[in-house]
């Protein structure tokens, strides 16, 4: 799997932030609990699979970000820990203070995204995908 860490990060990036405007564009994301974010880039990292993937949000949404630009916010946890998350089956609480959800810089911005991830009615989702 560490194969995935030689991509350049800019594939995971695009795929990653069109997921996220699907969420957006079908409401399952809501924009108004993401504006805080708007301007921030953000890097998630995959520990495990030696992927790291860098967005912005701004006006269009969400966007692949220069490849080098300074996160205000980094999580990095093993990609089944995200997973977990995304689908709550793990508190985020609970990873983090087994650390195995790590967020540095400005946590405020982790702190809204957990939000808009809890926001998210999972019964809204095409019914082969809910059981991801």
């Amino acid at each position: 799997m560490k194969l995935l860490g030689l991509l350049p990060e800019w594939p995971p990036a695009v795929a990653l932030s069109a997921a996220l405007e699907i969420a957006l564009v079908s409401g399952l994301l809501s924009r108004d609990a993401l504006e805080p974010l708007r301007g921030k880039t953000l890097c998630i990292e995959a520990r495990d699979l030696g992927v790291r993937v860098r967005l912005t949000y701004g006006a269009l949404g969400f966007r692949p970000a220069a490849r080098g630009s300074d996160a205000d916010l980094e999580i990095k946890a093993a990609f089944a820990d995200f997973v977990a998350l995304a689908t709550r089956r793990e508190d985020p609480d609970t990873l983090f203070f087994t650390r195995r959800l790590v967020m540095t810089g400005d946590t405020d911005l982790g702190l809204i995204a957990k939000n808009a991830l809890d926001a998210i009615d999972w019964s809204r989702l095409p019914r082969p995908l809910r059981g991801f």
